[in-house]
């Protein structure tokens, strides 16, 4: 097999509603979707979401990426099988600029061509892409066989009305675990929190996404507030620049602390590991460069006794909600499970199929060849803004 041509995409993906944290807000996300195709005619798809406020890129930034990287030299050699593409695909690097030293500019446009490959890959040899997970030695720990798993919901900033509404419904879709976004200007988060944890019981599970929004200064404060309704943890607390403060913070809060903006490489996980910052990571494929990136920064984690969840990005449509799909259903111990929410959140999914989470939460393992979905091109062209032809 041999990769012959890259078939890129810059798409814009409308949301149904705009979503708000204390970070960003947005009515519709700018996205990478590559399209892969092999000499023997199998074609696999990608997808990446740049983001300057985690990862450094933008859009453009992406586009320049892919411009200025030779993928002849790196992606033209013939591979046997799966194992084969792995290696290439470890090898691949993008003519990134200088001065990274996190190692993750870049890491929307690496998920999307790594999974386009896989996929094509996988599709070829009839496997589903949840066949890659223990072809890596390292996973040998972490490795499972789900038929099934169950995802969480989140509140964004929202109306009380909406907010009720949600809290409704997840009740009566007897869904167990949300996270709430905090931190957010204009938000009383302590009168939300005691009004979620009322409406839901004390046995829902909730955790705090703060986007950076706290400091180490008052992170004691802010969470002494907030638990006594039962917080379970709290993601990215504080800004990447005061990350290195929560090792002192972590034994004191009470709270376990998740990493998200600051976990995006293999070096954010060692730092996180070297100087005790955190409790979790927040593994989502796009930040984190991929799917092979993912599998090992949770095959890490495990080894040095932290958690990890699999988080998503506002936006995802239906190709990264399949790969999440089959990362989640052959890892285990993922703390808690977000994505798939395909139906409720974007109006292009870019799949037929859709694999928006059941009842309760729950969703099926994938089993096709590949992603296990079908691409609807018809809706890639409508939402493509532009697109770049790269023949190897």
């Amino acid at each position: 097999m041999r990769i012959t041509e890259f078939v890129i995409y810059h798409v814009r993906i409308p949301l149904r509603k705009p979503v708000r944290h204390a970070s960003h807000s947005r009515s519709d996300t700018e996205s990478l979707v590559v399209r892969c195709r092999l000499d023997n005619g199998a074609l696999g798809w990608g997808e990446g979401l740049p983001r300057e406020y985690v990862t450094g890129e933008s859009i453009d930034d992406a586009w320049t990426l892919l411009q200025a990287t030779d993928f002849s030299k790196q992606l033209a050699a013939t591979f046997d099988d799966l194992p084969e593409a792995i290696v290439m695909l470890d090898r691949f690097q993008l003519t990134r600029p200088n001065v990274d030293d996190r190692d993750c500019f870049g890491n929307s446009v690496r998920c999307a061509l790594e999974l386009s490959v896989l996929d094509a890959v996988c599709r070829s040899l009839q496997q589903p892409l949840s066949s890659v997970t223990p072809l890596l030695a390292e996973t040998a720990p972490i490795r499972a066989q789900h038929e099934r798993v169950r995802y969480s919901m989140v509140f964004t900033a929202m109306s009380l009305t909406a907010q009720v509404f949600r809290a409704f419904i997840l009740q009566v879709f007897r869904l167990r675990a949300a996270k709430v976004k905090t931190g957010v200007e204009g938000v009383d988060d302590r009168a939300m929190l005691q009004r979620l944890r009322f409406m839901l019981g004390r046995r829902f599970d909730l955790r705090l996404d703060a986007n950076e929004a706290w400091t180490c200064a008052n992170l004691e404060a802010k969470l002494a507030a907030l638990a006594p309704y039962g917080i379970t943890s709290v993601e990215q607390p504080v800004p990447h620049e005061q990350v290195d403060g929560l090792a002192a913070l972590r034994g004191r809060v009470g709270v376990p602390l998740m990493l998200d903006e600051s976990l995006c490489s293999m070096v954010d996980a060692r730092r996180a590991i070297e100087r005790g910052t955190c409790d979790l990571f927040n593994i989502r494929l796009s930040k984190c460069g991929g799917f092979l990136n993912s599998l090992r920064l949770a095959a890490v984690a495990h080894q040095a006794g932290l958690g990890y969840q699999l988080g998503c990005q506002v936006g995802e449509t239906g190709i990264l909600s399949a790969a999440g799909r089959h990362f989640a259903t052959s890892v285990a111990g993922i703390r808690y499970l977000e994505g798939s929410f395909d139906r409720f959140l974007v109006r292009e999914r870019l799949t037929t199929e859709d694999i928006t989470f059941g009842y309760g939460g729950w969703a099926p393992k994938l089993t096709g060849p590949g992603l296990g979905v079908t691409i609807d091109e018809a809706a890639v062209a409508r939402v493509k803004q532009r697109e770049m032809n790269i023949t190897l």
